[in-house]
């Protein structure tokens, strides 16, 4: 199908000699990953933009390299690029999401994120603590509580000669049990224009200096003994020593790696089959698909995996993690319901059982890791407790009979009635949890509302029009902001609103859930269209999916062609949309070199002239980071161009755009401003950062071209999305869903890859992820009615 935007190409620009060298630029430095291989380009992705299905601006057709009639009109602003959330499989290849977990695990084992992710530990701890006292004392050296304790039970039973082996796969799942407010706040962290040196829980230098011997000794890089005795604690060393495939369990090491550690260290007796090595396995396959989205995997999938690695016996390599403690295991499919006699039948007829047996649906066994199903199964408890301890029958009639549209007077209604709400709808649906936040405020209530972005947290603050009403989620659960913490570690809170919430990872969810009191209302708001978090879980479409509370849709759409070209692809279909302002733009190019000339001749010149946005408030998203057209290679480019320079401070100058990543699964913007013995100092939005200048390598990086999950929750007046020939693999609708709704005014679409992009957007929906929330949410009791 074609989309043709109606509008008049402006003429082409005269300049461009300066831009010859950057069609063929080189990767950018990415700090810490390799790089990805560029792939080869289509050659003749359609000169003709027609067949692209987006409403083409005419490009001019003339110009071998140079016009930049290819974007005059053009002004689009790729809006999607940072830092891509490693490994979810929607829009990175494996190689990116190989490079983005180490990139995570690297940020999340050092300075300036530490506080944080110490905050988070801890209130994880004390999850833990409360649910092991419910569950009365655990068996001396079992370590485990929950189901983790009810299927170590089971696995000695099977030991002992008293059950069958497949009692592993026959425990019912625990009955879900009300949630107090956690008992204490964790340490707050709030920013500081200079590292503090004490606030990151760093392992001891006598620690990191045993590892490192140990690490030596097996042959292994010396640059591993921090993350490694961050990772597994203090007794580090000694743990490597009796189990060399810990090491496994570093962010970034492969099996290959930790098998030739493990055998100098071992020598001949160790190998393939290994116990230890086995169940090595089978968490890192576990963590491998926590990266593309998943808090657990399909037994048999674990199995297939561990055949890859020369394991010949997976079925006994996944009953010894079990036995273990590595990895829990689930059922999940069961249907019960031919078990049962017909109505009138006295006795069942022999065979019967056999029959209704087999007539059964099959049972799903799963397999995760204990701070996923913890994490899932707080979250659901949470959710119940906070849909049954609510004031069901709050009178907000006459704030939502002067709500400003019809959709946020019913979401103001049900909030009214509900302790917990799903609220979905575009960008323009935002004002609707907005008007409630106001609403609720002034009838007395402490309410406030949470972003995924600082972008979003403007925006937001813009729309109550008050700028104490937005936070961003990372800093309400860290402390920086917010309204603090009441006696017994509960938000001082009557109503949350959770803005960007597809992007809520499960681990996340609960433990801003467990931070809410009994009676508090919580809502949750995004657009379903979108990519997903950037960590396990799905923690947005499973309760839509669930049914566990109310859900209000917005009727709000979108305006403009944008708006337009948006919801179509939001329903699978590449609409035509007439565009008389050149809001939508098609450059059609030939291969990936020809890509990034268009770019930057977009970004630095078309769009701020033909458009009047400046380069600074335009956008580049492109499918990954590798490639000849990916975030490396595109940010190279445009620095080239726009802030050239000798990139003095590790790869930076002052002035260069770029995003800082404290922490995994977070993306702050910024600019450089200058360096010093401290570390690099940045500008985030108003804000003074330092990083350290151990952190600069894999915490920052440039930022005029991002991925689409970096750009998940950020708008920007421009965008400009690149789709080379190679990133048609990467390519999906909620990619080109949330890729092509991060331009307000503007969008152009650099397009190479012919009809990759219409068939994904009617053929290639979100990659489904196995997650375990739904059933448990699906399990929660009624609601009382009174």
């Amino acid at each position: 199908m074609t989309a043709h935007p109606r509008g008049e190409a402006p003429d082409p620009a005269a300049e461009n000699d300066e831009d010859r060298e950057e069609t063929g630029a080189p990767a950018a430095r990415t700090p810490g990953a390799a790089p990805e291989p560029a792939g080869e380009d289509d050659a003749g992705t359609a000169q003709d933009t027609d067949e692209t299905g987006l409403s083409a601006a005419e490009t001019g057709a003339d110009d071998t390299q140079d016009t930049d009639e290819t974007g005059l009109s053009a002004a689009e602003t790729g809006a999607d690029d940072a830092q891509d959330t490693d490994g979810t499989r929607e829009t990175v290849t494996e190689t990116d999401g190989a490079q983005e977990a180490t990139e995570a695990s690297a940020a999340a084992g050092l300075s300036e994120a530490e506080a944080e992710l110490a905050a988070q530990r801890e209130l994880r701890r004390r999850i833990e603590q409360r649910k092991a006292e419910k569950e009365g004392p655990i068996e001396a050296g079992a370590k485990l509580s929950g189901p983790a304790a009810d299927l170590l039970a089971a696995v000695r039973a099977v030991e002992n000669g008293e059950k069958p082996g497949t009692a592993f796969f026959d425990s019912p799942s625990p009955a879900p049990a009300p949630r107090r407010a956690p008992e204490a706040a964790p340490t707050p962290h709030r920013p500081s224009p200079a590292p503090r040196p004490g606030a990151a829980r760093a392992a001891s230098p006598e620690a990191a200096a045993s590892v490192a011997a140990v690490l030596t000794e097996g042959g292994a890089p010396g640059t591993l003994a921090a993350p490694a005795a961050v990772t597994l604690g203090e007794q580090a060393a000694d743990l490597l020593r009796q189990d060399p495939w810990q090491l496994l369990s570093v962010p970034g090491v492969r099996p290959e790696q930790a098998d030739g550690f493990a055998r100098a260290l071992l020598g001949p007796e160790c190998g393939p089959g290994d116990g230890r090595r086995t169940s090595a396995l089978v968490a890192w396959l576990l963590e491998r698909a926590a990266l593309r989205g998943h808090t657990a995997l399909d037994a048999d999938e674990v199995r297939a995996g561990l055949t890859e690695f020369a394991v010949a016996d997976p079925e006994a390599a996944v009953e010894n993690a079990v036995a273990e403690g590595v990895v829990l295991v689930f059922q999940d499919g069961v249907d019960a319901t031919g078990a049962q006699e017909p109505d009138g039948t006295e006795e069942p007829h022999e065979g019967a059982e056999d029959r209704a047996e087999s007539e059964q649906a099959p049972v799903r066994v799963l397999l995760g890791l204990d701070r996923y199903a913890l994490a899932e199964e707080s979250l659901a408890d949470g959710l119940g407790r906070l849909v049954n301890s609510c004031e069901k029958g709050a009178d907000w009639t006459e704030a939502a009979a002067s709500a400003p549209s019809a959709s946020a007077g019913e979401l103001i209604r049900t909030a009214a009635t509900a302790g917990l709400v799903v609220h979905s709808g575009g960008e323009s649906a935002r004002a609707e949890p907005a008007a409630l936040i106001a609403a609720a405020r002034a009838l007395g209530l402490r309410a406030l509302g949470t972003t995924h972005s600082v972008d979003g947290r403007r925006r937001l603050a813009a729309a109550v029009g008050d700028p104490r009403c937005a936070v961003t989620l990372s800093a309400l659960l860290s402390g920086e902001d917010g309204p603090g913490r009441d006696a017994d570690g509960a938000f001082a809170l009557d109503l949350l609103v959770v803005l960007d919430a597809p992007q809520l990872d499960v681990e996340t969810a609960a433990m801003l859930v467990e931070s809410l009191a009994d009676g508090t209302r919580l809502v949750l708001s995004g657009d379903p269209g979108v990519l997903g978090s950037a960590g396990a879980g799905r923690v947005f479409a499973d309760v839509i999916a669930a049914r566990a509370c109310p859900q209000v849709l917005s009727r709000t759409p979108d305006p403009g062609p944008i708006g337009e070209l948006v919801s179509g692809i939001g329903i699978g279909e590449l609409a035509q949309v007439e565009a008389p302002g050149k809001e939508v733009v098609i450059v059609p190019v030939r291969d990936a070199g020809e890509a990034v000339h268009r770019t930057v001749q977009l970004v630095a010149d078309s769009v701020p002239r033909a458009i009047g946005v400046p380069s600074a408030d335009t956008q580049v998203i492109t499918v990954g980071h590798g490639g000849s057209a990916g975030t490396r290679a595109l940010n190279t480019a445009l620095k080239q161009r726009l802030n050239p320079g000798p990139g003095r401070f590790g790869g930076f100058d002052p002035g260069d755009r770029v995003v800082h990543v404290p922490a995994p699964g977070r993306v702050v913007p910024g600019s450089v401003v200058s360096a010093d013995a401290e570390g690099l100092h940045l500008d985030c939005e108003g804000t003074p950062v330092v990083v350290p200048a151990d952190r600069v390598e894999s915490s920052v990086r440039h930022s005029w071209a991002l991925s689409a999950h970096q750009a998940a929750g950020m708008r920007w007046p421009a965008a400009v999305v690149v789709l080379p020939g190679d990133a048609a693999q990467g390519l999906s609708r909620p990619w080109v869903y949330t890729a092509f709704s991060r331009g307000e005014r503007h969008l152009s679409v650099v397009h190479g890859v012919d009809q990759a992009l219409p068939r994904a957007v009617a053929e290639i929906p979100a990659q489904e992820r196995t997650t375990r929330l739904r059933p448990l949410l699906e399990a929660l009791p009624t609601p009382d009615a009174s």
